[in-house]
């Protein structure tokens, strides 16, 4: 079963959810930002997109920058701000079995979408 983690409000997230509604194959949209996930589940999505805690955050946003920019932290740090701040998270992450990509731009979850 293919996943989304999707926020309606993101444009890309919104974009990367349309390639999977054009795909015809089944999914399962996972509203992060209402359903957080949990530690572990943001290891297993690190660990499929192959990526270090870093990468998953959005540095961007006003949180990061007030609370967190300039800091040191450790992985377990950044994966305790993505739970407490799930706006954090970057999107849409879509995963499809033992693969998984930041849908940035949305037209990579192609990739996932041709097995």
């Amino acid at each position: 079963m293919i996943k989304i983690y999707h926020n309606p409000r993101c444009g890309k997230s919104r974009e990367g959810l349309q390639i999977l509604e054009h795909s015809g194959k089944d999914f399962k949209i996972i509203k992060y930002l209402e359903d957080v996930p949990t530690k572990e589940e943001l290891q297993d999505l690190i660990g499929l997109l192959g990526v270090s805690p870093l990468d998953l955050v959005r540095q961007n946003e006003s949180i990061w920058k007030e609370k967190y920019k300039g800091k040191k932290l450790s992985d377990d740090a950044i994966l305790k701000a993505m739970i407490d701040n799930p706006k954090l998270i970057e999107r849409p992450i879509v995963v499809a079995g033992n693969k998984a990509v930041i849908g940035r731009p949305p037209e990579k979850i192609n990739t996932l979408l041709s097995d």
